[in-house]
């Protein structure tokens, strides 16, 4: 064959594996998607129960909800109120500033009578020193931890230390759960005495109405950033997590809201503090210590427990949202890579990680290759006009499809978004996201893994609150 030849069948073989990525990946997702919808009913027979008058049982057992806080002054008023109106019957509340340089403490001093406190410390857990302890005198279940900084992991593990209950829930600082939130999230714990770790929904706050620590109103967020986080967020939670469920093969539990068993989080040795991905890493980790120790466990995920969180609103601010996830990602899959084809590795080894590997983390590079590789063939003239527009509306038609898929299956789910026209505009949102703003997207995600692989310092970045949705009380 000639070097002609062997050059058109290069590029012909280019073009067939770029299809077939993008028809696999697409194809993957619509599974879960599938899986998704056989589990839902489940989930909303046991909604449906949650409205009968209920007594509560003793059995239930008693949770501490660890905050991590940094530069929260804006919200951090809002969602600890939201935390000391659950619906719940023993729970204690513990906010763990992380050596912020803003007026946090002083607004939890300000807001909620805050004194010293003389208590005993138990550091488990290796953490940054802790400078006071404050206690309210007027919430006895309300404690507040003064520490110097040591990042989300540190501060997490710091509040894990203080916690007095079995089970402790991590709530970001900028997050309002809703009052029946945490008797949702603990379901399986109750279920099933080898659960571990459990998490709940996370939605886009930016838009919505909260009064003294109260979600009153919902609605979309004017602003096109936002209303395209929406989409990705009903994407990631509704069939990203739900279809890996049957399997107990969950591998990401949200930083914002997740319940763990604290023995199991202790022996594992609670969060890892050198990776910014590690609420994943967390999840991960307890899947692979148990999985090959042989141990029975089991990691569950429930879409009714909501936790609502605010979204970024500037390009620069999700942009550094987007590379943080992607270093998180690939720092969480590269220190539990044994689980990787394990003979003990089971579907968390088999199924979800090869899946994570293939369609999160590599899927960036080809993603963003197949995009320049098609364009420049155009361009060239090596690819033809009707394969070009064939690979981008093949593209674009099936990321359309998972994102109108999962809109029908909040739709007739949930149906949170009650407005009229509101279901118009998501529809309208699920497909513009798909021109532009997942490509951009991706290329983020390109540069967040390239940061990773060359060993790029790690940064947190500021994540400035606009916390329009929080009306004082």
């Amino acid at each position: 064959m000639s070097l002609g030849g062997w050059w058109d069948a290069l590029v012909l073989a280019a073009q067939w594996f770029f299809f077939a990525y993008f028809v696999a990946i697409n194809l993957g997702y619509m599974g879960l998607n599938f899986i998704s919808m056989a589990e839902m009913p489940k989930h909303m027979e046991q909604r449906l129960l949650d409205l009968l008058p209920r007594a509560y049982s003793p059995y239930e057992p008693p949770v501490t909800i660890v905050v991590p806080a940094y530069n929260e002054e804006a919200t951090i008023g809002a969602s600890v109120r939201s935390m000391l109106q659950l619906d719940y019957p023993e729970f204690e509340v513990v906010v763990v500033n992380d050596g912020s340089k803003d007026g946090t403490l002083q607004a939890l001093q300000r807001e909620f009578s805050l004194v010293p406190y003389a208590e005993a410390y138990r550091r488990q857990i290796e953490v940054k020193p802790v400078r006071a302890i404050w206690r309210s005198t007027r919430h006895p279940n309300l404690r507040v931890i003064d520490k110097e900084n040591g990042g989300k992991a540190d501060a997490l593990n710091a509040g894990i230390n203080a916690a007095r209950y079995p089970l402790f829930c991590g709530v970001d600082a900028d997050s309002i759960l809703e009052r029946v939130s945490l008797r949702r999230v603990v379901r399986p714990f109750l279920h099933d005495a080898n659960v571990i770790a459990s998490g709940g929904t996370v939605r886009i706050a930016n838009g919505t109405e909260v009064r003294g620590g109260f979600l009153e109103s919902v609605r979309l967020p004017a602003r096109m950033l936002p209303l395209l986080q929406i989409v990705e967020y009903l994407r990631a939670f509704l069939f990203g997590r739900l279809g890996w469920t049957p399997f107990n093969a969950v591998l990401i539990i949200s930083g914002a809201f997740g319940l763990f068993r604290r023995d199991a989080v202790v022996a594992a040795g609670g969060y890892r503090r050198d990776t910014i991905g590690e609420d994943m890493e967390l999840v991960v980790r307890l899947h692979r210590l148990h999985r090959l120790s042989g141990r029975p466990y089991r990691v569950a995920f429930l879409p009714d427990p909501i936790c609502w969180t605010e979204a970024p609103e500037s390009l620069r601010i999700l942009r550094s949202q987007r590379m943080r996830w992607q270093r998180g990602l690939s720092e969480s899959l590269m220190h539990n890579r044994a689980l990787l084809w394990h003979p003990r590795g089971g579907a968390p080894g088999w199924l979800a990680f090869p899946f994570m590997v293939a369609f999160e983390w590599l899927g960036p590079i080809i993603e963003v290759s197949g995009y320049v590789f098609m364009t420049l063939g155009l361009l060239s003239g090596i690819i033809s006009a009707p394969a070009f527009w064939s690979f981008m509306l093949l593209a674009i038609a099936l990321g359309t499809m998972l994102s109108m898929s999962a809109l029908l299956l909040e739709e007739v789910s949930f149906h949170i978004y009650k407005r009229p026209g509101d279901l118009l505009t998501l529809a309208t949102v699920a497909v513009i996201e798909n021109l532009g703003y997942r490509q951009l997207v991706a290329l983020w995600r390109l540069q967040g893994l390239w940061q990773w692989a060359i060993g790029a310092k790690a940064r947190w970045g500021e994540m400035q609150r606009v916390a329009s949705w929080h009306k004082d009380p």
